[in-house]
């Protein structure tokens, strides 16, 4: 009886674990990058909105994405999407970004970027 218990409560925790999105293994694609029109026009250029959100319960860090080089004739705040190399942008200063806070900049340029998800460090304890 003790055994079985023992066993009907282990489940319930493992149930419980999973439920919470602990038991999944995050990945890149968790991360998802919207690109949205804004409607302001800057120096004759249209503002975009990007938003990056974490889809998963383990925050995830170091999230680099592809940016080109971040053409954009606004500034756009370096602690939010900082370029670190010709293609490369460095998101959120390198901290993690958590399940239901998107990290979010505005940029104005004559066309959209194409923004996508190189790499990031999944943080899962």
């Amino acid at each position: 009886m003790a055994t079985t218990l023992h066993l009907f409560s282990s489940f319930l925790l493992l149930l419980f674990i999973c439920e919470q999105g602990y038991g999944k293994v995050c990945s890149i694609s968790d991360l998802s990058v919207k690109l949205k029109k804004t409607g302001n026009v800057i120096e004759q250029k249209p503002e975009y909105l990007v938003t990056i959100t974490n889809n998963c319960a383990c925050p995830q860090s170091k999230v680099l994405m592809k940016c080109f080089g971040l053409s954009s004739v606004e500034p756009v705040d370096p602690a939010i999407c900082k370029p670190v190399d010709d293609i490369n942008c460095l998101i959120n200063g390198g901290k993690p970004i958590q399940k239901g806070h998107p990290i979010s900049f505005k940029y104005a340029w004559l066309t959209p970027s194409d923004f996508s998800i190189v790499e990031s460090n999944i943080v899962c304890s």
